[in-house]
């Protein structure tokens, strides 16, 4: 496991690599980016953003997207992964904010978590991004990414690894460390081609090393 002395390294150097990292989901309200990130499962932000552009033109507010049939929407989403699904939790979600909620996006993570289809990774998205209150969100980024430097251990679940991340970066810097974190991840220590011959932290990276401790080895005789 890291130090907090390499953790702080490896915060810096995120910083210095990505510093204008943010949310690249395209919202301009909470209650969009609540949308757009439901939409955002096993699936790219790229696609849900082409996605969104004609969806969030067409549909403004809960009634909007209750005005039409979930076959409708289905139609309208159909090129994201689980569209089904999605358009019927989308409808089930607007249905409760307008009697639950008065139709406005609550900004408690726990009450965002009774939203059909807004699990805690959403839930951290939209209370940090949308609301400025501090929270990291555990995506499958963040969690390669904090794994393989040892930050957290390969064995942690997700809210472990949320939980101990919460633990070893200061509260002030959670949201930025989660989108520096999701950068990293996406544009550099990918999950199929990590770039670790051209990586600054290789130094203090565990599969980092093992990894290129292996390709040193190919093509070596026996």
């Amino acid at each position: 496991m890291l130090t907090k002395i390499q953790i702080r390294h490896c915060l810096d150097t995120m910083g210095e690599m990505f510093p204008d990292a943010h949310c690249e989901l395209t919202h301009s309200n909470p209650f969009e980016l609540v949308i757009a990130v439901s939409l955002s499962a096993q699936c790219t932000d790229v696609l849900v953003n082409k996605v969104t552009k004609s969806l969030f033109e067409k549909y403004k507010t809960p009634e909007d997207y209750l005005a039409v049939t979930v076959e409708e929407l289905q139609q309208d989403i159909r090129s994201i992964g689980l569209f089904r699904n999605k358009a019927k939790n989308i409808m089930k979600l607007c249905q409760m904010l307008i009697d639950d909620y008065g139709g406005i996006l609550p900004q408690d993570r726990d009450e965002l978590t009774k939203l059909p289809g807004v699990g805690r990774k959403t839930a951290n998205v939209v209370v940090s991004v949308a609301f400025g209150i501090p929270a990291i969100a555990v995506d499958t980024h963040v969690e390669r990414v904090s794994k393989r430097l040892a930050i957290c251990r390969l064995k942690d679940s997700v809210l472990e690894v949320e939980k101990t991340l919460m633990r070893k970066v200061p509260e002030e810097e959670w949201a930025v460390t989660h989108h520096r974190l999701i950068f990293f991840g996406r544009y550099h220590c990918k999950a199929q081609a990590p770039q670790c011959e051209s990586c600054p932290l290789l130094d203090v990276c565990r599969e980092g090393k093992k990894r290129m401790k292996g390709k040193s080895g190919v093509g070596k005789s026996e």
